[in-house]
Protein backbone atom coordinates (compact mmCIF):
# COMPACT_ATOMS: atom_id res chain seq x y z
CA UNK A 1 0.00 0.00 0.00
CA UNK A 2 1.35 3.39 -0.96
CA UNK A 3 1.11 6.08 1.75
CA UNK A 4 0.85 9.81 1.32
CA UNK A 5 4.04 11.66 0.42
CA UNK A 6 5.74 13.58 3.27
CA UNK A 7 4.28 16.93 4.30
CA UNK A 8 5.56 19.94 2.41
CA UNK A 9 5.06 23.70 2.63
CA UNK A 10 4.04 25.99 -0.24
CA UNK A 11 6.77 27.91 -2.01
CA UNK A 12 4.26 30.61 -2.96
CA UNK A 13 0.81 31.80 -1.89
CA UNK A 14 -1.33 34.63 -3.22
CA UNK A 15 -4.85 35.93 -3.55
CA UNK A 16 -6.25 35.88 -7.08
CA UNK A 17 -8.12 39.03 -8.02
CA UNK A 18 -11.47 38.51 -9.73
CA UNK A 19 -13.90 40.89 -11.41
CA UNK A 20 -15.94 40.93 -8.20
CA UNK A 21 -15.60 41.22 -4.43
CA UNK A 22 -14.01 37.77 -4.25
CA UNK A 23 -10.33 37.13 -3.63
CA UNK A 24 -9.34 33.50 -4.20
CA UNK A 25 -6.60 31.91 -2.10
CA UNK A 26 -4.04 30.03 -4.23
CA UNK A 27 -0.91 28.15 -3.19
CA UNK A 28 1.92 26.41 -5.05
CA UNK A 29 4.12 23.62 -3.75
CA UNK A 30 6.36 20.87 -5.06
CA UNK A 31 8.47 21.34 -8.19
CA UNK A 32 7.75 24.63 -10.01
CA UNK A 33 9.05 23.01 -13.20
CA UNK A 34 7.09 19.82 -12.71
CA UNK A 35 3.78 18.57 -14.12
CA UNK A 36 1.10 21.11 -13.16
CA UNK A 37 -1.75 19.58 -11.15
CA UNK A 38 -4.66 21.48 -9.62
CA UNK A 39 -6.58 20.08 -6.65
CA UNK A 40 -10.35 20.69 -6.65
CA UNK A 41 -11.87 20.34 -3.19
CA UNK A 42 -15.38 19.22 -2.34
CA UNK A 43 -18.13 21.09 -0.63
CA UNK A 44 -18.96 23.63 -1.85
CA UNK A 45 -17.33 25.70 0.91
CA UNK A 46 -15.10 23.05 2.46
CA UNK A 47 -11.73 24.51 1.40
CA UNK A 48 -8.35 22.83 1.03
CA UNK A 49 -6.10 21.30 3.71
CA UNK A 50 -2.29 20.93 3.89
CA UNK A 51 -2.37 17.12 3.67
CA UNK A 52 -3.97 17.36 0.23
CA UNK A 53 -0.58 18.40 -1.15
CA UNK A 54 0.66 14.94 -0.22
CA UNK A 55 -1.16 12.93 -2.90
CA UNK A 56 1.55 13.99 -5.34
CA UNK A 57 5.28 13.30 -5.70
CA UNK A 58 6.71 16.76 -4.94
CA UNK A 59 9.70 16.08 -7.14
CA UNK A 60 7.52 15.43 -10.17
CA UNK A 61 4.52 17.70 -9.67
CA UNK A 62 3.90 21.44 -9.55
CA UNK A 63 1.04 21.26 -7.03
CA UNK A 64 -1.63 23.96 -7.07
CA UNK A 65 -4.32 24.15 -4.40
CA UNK A 66 -6.96 26.86 -4.27
CA UNK A 67 -9.97 27.58 -2.10
CA UNK A 68 -13.08 28.13 -4.19
CA UNK A 69 -14.98 31.40 -3.81
CA UNK A 70 -16.23 31.94 -0.28
CA UNK A 71 -14.36 28.85 0.99
CA UNK A 72 -11.35 28.22 3.19
CA UNK A 73 -8.99 31.18 3.15
CA UNK A 74 -10.68 32.91 0.20
CA UNK A 75 -12.36 36.23 0.94
CA UNK A 76 -15.01 37.13 1.87
CA UNK A 77 -15.85 33.82 3.54
CA UNK A 78 -19.32 32.50 2.76
CA UNK A 79 -20.15 35.18 0.20
CA UNK A 80 -22.93 33.97 -2.12
CA UNK A 81 -23.10 36.88 -4.55
CA UNK A 82 -21.11 36.28 -7.75
CA UNK A 83 -20.54 32.72 -6.61
CA UNK A 84 -21.68 30.19 -9.20
CA UNK A 85 -20.17 27.19 -10.91
CA UNK A 86 -19.27 29.29 -13.94
CA UNK A 87 -17.50 31.78 -11.67
CA UNK A 88 -15.39 28.92 -10.27
CA UNK A 89 -14.55 27.70 -13.77
CA UNK A 90 -13.51 31.23 -14.75
CA UNK A 91 -11.33 31.46 -11.63
CA UNK A 92 -9.54 28.27 -12.64
CA UNK A 93 -8.75 29.79 -16.01
CA UNK A 94 -7.45 32.96 -14.34
CA UNK A 95 -5.18 30.86 -12.13
CA UNK A 96 -3.89 28.85 -15.08
CA UNK A 97 -3.24 31.98 -17.11
CA UNK A 98 -1.61 33.90 -14.27
CA UNK A 99 0.75 30.99 -13.56
CA UNK A 100 1.63 30.66 -17.28
CA UNK A 101 0.46 27.06 -17.37
CA UNK A 102 -0.42 25.73 -20.81
CA UNK A 103 -2.04 22.50 -19.62
CA UNK A 104 -2.64 20.87 -16.25
CA UNK A 105 -3.89 17.69 -14.61
CA UNK A 106 -7.15 17.92 -12.66
CA UNK A 107 -7.33 16.03 -9.35
CA UNK A 108 -10.77 16.14 -7.77
CA UNK A 109 -13.27 14.62 -5.39
CA UNK A 110 -16.98 14.82 -4.56
CA UNK A 111 -18.32 18.27 -5.61
CA UNK A 112 -14.83 18.90 -6.98
CA UNK A 113 -15.32 16.01 -9.41
CA UNK A 114 -18.34 17.75 -10.92
CA UNK A 115 -16.36 20.98 -11.17
CA UNK A 116 -13.44 19.16 -12.82
CA UNK A 117 -15.66 17.55 -15.44
CA UNK A 118 -17.45 20.82 -16.18
CA UNK A 119 -14.16 22.68 -16.50
CA UNK A 120 -12.69 20.00 -18.76
CA UNK A 121 -15.77 20.06 -20.97
CA UNK A 122 -15.44 23.83 -21.38
CA UNK A 123 -11.62 24.09 -21.58
CA UNK A 124 -10.66 20.75 -23.08
CA UNK A 125 -7.40 21.99 -24.61
CA UNK A 126 -6.13 23.06 -21.18
CA UNK A 127 -6.52 19.59 -19.61
CA UNK A 128 -3.96 16.77 -19.92
CA UNK A 129 -5.77 14.36 -17.62
CA UNK A 130 -8.37 13.96 -14.90
CA UNK A 131 -8.30 11.97 -11.65
CA UNK A 132 -11.70 11.70 -9.99
CA UNK A 133 -12.57 10.39 -6.53
CA UNK A 134 -16.19 9.93 -5.53
CA UNK A 135 -18.12 10.91 -8.64
CA UNK A 136 -20.75 13.60 -8.15
CA UNK A 137 -22.86 14.39 -11.22
CA UNK A 138 -24.97 17.19 -9.69
CA UNK A 139 -28.27 15.78 -10.91
CA UNK A 140 -31.56 16.03 -9.07
CA UNK A 141 -31.40 12.33 -8.29
CA UNK A 142 -27.98 12.81 -6.68
CA UNK A 143 -29.34 15.55 -4.43
CA UNK A 144 -32.47 13.54 -3.65
CA UNK A 145 -30.33 10.59 -2.62
CA UNK A 146 -28.60 12.71 -0.01
CA UNK A 147 -31.53 14.82 1.18
CA UNK A 148 -34.58 12.61 0.67
CA UNK A 149 -34.80 8.93 -0.22
CA UNK A 150 -31.47 7.17 -0.22
CA UNK A 151 -28.93 7.84 2.51
CA UNK A 152 -31.88 8.36 4.86
CA UNK A 153 -32.61 4.63 4.63
CA UNK A 154 -29.03 3.79 5.67
CA UNK A 155 -28.86 6.20 8.60
CA UNK A 156 -32.50 6.72 9.61
CA UNK A 157 -31.69 7.76 13.18
CA UNK A 158 -29.44 10.64 12.13
CA UNK A 159 -31.85 11.61 9.36
CA UNK A 160 -34.63 11.87 11.93
CA UNK A 161 -32.44 14.28 13.91
CA UNK A 162 -32.27 16.46 10.80
CA UNK A 163 -36.04 16.32 10.35
CA UNK A 164 -36.56 17.14 14.03
CA UNK A 165 -34.58 20.36 13.56
CA UNK A 166 -36.94 21.54 10.78
CA UNK A 167 -40.35 23.18 11.22
CA UNK A 168 -42.99 20.43 11.25
CA UNK A 169 -40.24 17.93 10.41
CA UNK A 170 -40.65 18.90 6.74
CA UNK A 171 -37.56 18.44 4.57
CA UNK A 172 -39.17 20.74 1.98
CA UNK A 173 -38.59 23.60 4.46
CA UNK A 174 -34.84 23.01 4.66
CA UNK A 175 -33.79 25.88 2.41
CA UNK A 176 -36.30 28.50 3.49
CA UNK A 177 -35.74 27.78 7.19
CA UNK A 178 -32.00 28.13 6.90
CA UNK A 179 -32.51 31.66 5.60
CA UNK A 180 -35.16 32.65 8.15
CA UNK A 181 -34.85 35.48 10.69
CA UNK A 182 -35.14 33.01 13.56
CA UNK A 183 -31.48 32.79 14.65
CA UNK A 184 -32.06 29.91 17.05
CA UNK A 185 -33.75 27.92 14.31
CA UNK A 186 -30.93 28.65 11.88
CA UNK A 187 -28.31 27.46 14.37
CA UNK A 188 -30.33 24.33 15.12
CA UNK A 189 -30.64 23.44 11.42
CA UNK A 190 -26.97 24.21 10.79
CA UNK A 191 -25.89 21.80 13.55
CA UNK A 192 -28.28 19.10 12.37
CA UNK A 193 -27.15 19.42 8.75
CA UNK A 194 -23.46 19.24 9.66
CA UNK A 195 -24.07 16.16 11.81
CA UNK A 196 -26.08 14.52 9.04
CA UNK A 197 -23.41 15.29 6.43
CA UNK A 198 -20.66 13.98 8.69
CA UNK A 199 -22.54 10.76 9.43
CA UNK A 200 -23.08 9.99 5.75
CA UNK A 201 -19.52 10.95 4.75
CA UNK A 202 -17.65 9.20 7.55
CA UNK A 203 -19.97 6.24 8.05
CA UNK A 204 -19.15 3.85 10.86
CA UNK A 205 -16.31 6.07 12.09
CA UNK A 206 -18.65 8.96 12.83
CA UNK A 207 -18.87 9.97 16.48
CA UNK A 208 -21.82 12.15 17.39
CA UNK A 209 -20.88 15.12 19.58
CA UNK A 210 -21.33 14.22 23.24
CA UNK A 211 -22.53 17.71 24.12
CA UNK A 212 -24.47 20.50 22.50
CA UNK A 213 -22.44 21.76 19.59
CA UNK A 214 -21.61 25.45 19.50
CA UNK A 215 -22.69 26.82 16.14
CA UNK A 216 -20.48 29.66 14.93
CA UNK A 217 -21.42 32.27 12.31
CA UNK A 218 -18.84 30.67 10.01
CA UNK A 219 -20.61 27.32 10.27
CA UNK A 220 -23.91 28.94 9.27
CA UNK A 221 -22.25 30.58 6.26
CA UNK A 222 -20.65 27.30 5.23
CA UNK A 223 -23.92 25.36 5.31
CA UNK A 224 -25.75 28.15 3.53
CA UNK A 225 -23.22 28.11 0.71
CA UNK A 226 -23.42 24.34 0.35
CA UNK A 227 -27.21 24.43 0.22
CA UNK A 228 -27.32 27.51 -1.99
CA UNK A 229 -25.51 25.53 -4.67
CA UNK A 230 -27.91 22.64 -4.11
CA UNK A 231 -31.08 24.74 -4.29
CA UNK A 232 -29.79 26.29 -7.54
CA UNK A 233 -29.10 22.84 -9.00
CA UNK A 234 -25.39 23.67 -8.96
CA UNK A 235 -26.03 26.31 -11.62
CA UNK A 236 -26.05 23.80 -14.48
CA UNK A 237 -28.65 22.01 -16.60
CA UNK A 238 -30.04 18.70 -15.45
CA UNK A 239 -27.69 15.89 -16.56
CA UNK A 240 -25.35 18.40 -18.21
CA UNK A 241 -22.19 16.55 -17.18
CA UNK A 242 -23.07 13.17 -18.67
CA UNK A 243 -24.54 14.73 -21.80
CA UNK A 244 -21.25 16.50 -22.56
CA UNK A 245 -18.88 13.63 -21.85
CA UNK A 246 -18.30 13.15 -25.58
CA UNK A 247 -15.99 16.17 -25.34
CA UNK A 248 -13.67 14.30 -22.99
CA UNK A 249 -12.99 11.15 -24.97
CA UNK A 250 -9.42 12.16 -25.77
CA UNK A 251 -8.44 13.04 -22.21
CA UNK A 252 -6.81 10.38 -19.97
CA UNK A 253 -9.06 9.76 -16.98
CA UNK A 254 -8.89 7.65 -13.82
CA UNK A 255 -12.09 7.21 -11.79
CA UNK A 256 -11.73 5.99 -8.19
CA UNK A 257 -14.92 5.18 -6.27
CA UNK A 258 -15.46 3.55 -2.89
CA UNK A 259 -18.11 0.84 -2.74
CA UNK A 260 -19.27 2.26 0.61
CA UNK A 261 -19.53 5.87 -0.56
CA UNK A 262 -22.98 6.94 0.62
CA UNK A 263 -22.55 10.64 -0.25
CA UNK A 264 -21.92 9.90 -3.92
CA UNK A 265 -23.30 6.39 -4.46
CA UNK A 266 -21.67 3.85 -6.77
CA UNK A 267 -24.32 4.31 -9.46
CA UNK A 268 -22.86 7.74 -10.26
CA UNK A 269 -19.36 6.36 -10.72
CA UNK A 270 -20.68 3.54 -12.86
CA UNK A 271 -22.67 5.96 -15.05
CA UNK A 272 -19.60 8.11 -15.60
CA UNK A 273 -17.49 5.08 -16.48
CA UNK A 274 -20.02 4.14 -19.16
CA UNK A 275 -20.01 7.70 -20.53
CA UNK A 276 -16.17 7.61 -20.57
CA UNK A 277 -15.41 4.06 -21.74
CA UNK A 278 -11.73 4.90 -22.22
CA UNK A 279 -11.34 5.82 -18.54
CA UNK A 280 -9.78 3.52 -15.97
CA UNK A 281 -12.52 2.75 -13.46
CA UNK A 282 -11.36 1.50 -10.08
CA UNK A 283 -13.89 0.34 -7.50
CA UNK A 284 -12.54 0.13 -3.95
CA UNK A 285 -14.50 -2.59 -2.20
CA UNK A 286 -13.84 -1.42 1.36
CA UNK A 287 -13.56 2.37 0.98
CA UNK A 288 -16.15 5.06 1.54
CA UNK A 289 -16.45 8.71 0.56
CA UNK A 290 -13.58 10.52 2.21
CA UNK A 291 -10.02 10.51 0.87
CA UNK A 292 -8.63 8.65 3.87
CA UNK A 293 -7.82 5.08 4.78
CA UNK A 294 -5.16 2.78 3.34
CA UNK A 295 -7.18 1.54 0.37
CA UNK A 296 -8.27 5.01 -0.77
CA UNK A 297 -4.90 6.68 -0.21
CA UNK A 298 -3.13 3.87 -2.06
CA UNK A 299 -5.50 4.19 -5.03
CA UNK A 300 -5.14 7.97 -5.26
CA UNK A 301 -1.36 8.05 -4.88
CA UNK A 302 -1.09 5.25 -7.44
CA UNK A 303 -3.29 7.27 -9.79
CA UNK A 304 -1.11 10.37 -9.48
CA UNK A 305 2.06 8.29 -9.93
CA UNK A 306 0.56 6.59 -12.99
CA UNK A 307 -0.41 9.92 -14.51
CA UNK A 308 3.07 11.28 -13.86
CA UNK A 309 4.62 8.41 -15.84
CA UNK A 310 2.09 8.81 -18.63
CA UNK A 311 2.43 12.58 -18.90
CA UNK A 312 6.23 12.49 -18.80
CA UNK A 313 6.38 10.37 -21.95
Amino acid sequence: MKPLFPEIEPFNTFFLATHSQHQVYVEQSGNPNGIPVVFLHGGPCSGTRPEQRCFFDPGLYHIILFDQRGSGQSLPFGELENNTTQDLIDDMERIRTQLYIKQWLLFSGSWGSALALLYAQQHTAAVVGVIIRGVFLARQQDLDWFVREGASRIYPEQYQCLLDALPDGDIDLLYSSLWSDDEEQVRRITAAWMQWSSQVAVGADYQKPGQVQEVTPEMVLQVRMELNYARNHYFIRENQILENCSRLQGIPCIIVHGRHDFVCPMAAGYSLSRALPHAEYRVLEHAGHIAQGEEMVDALVNASDQMAVRLAL
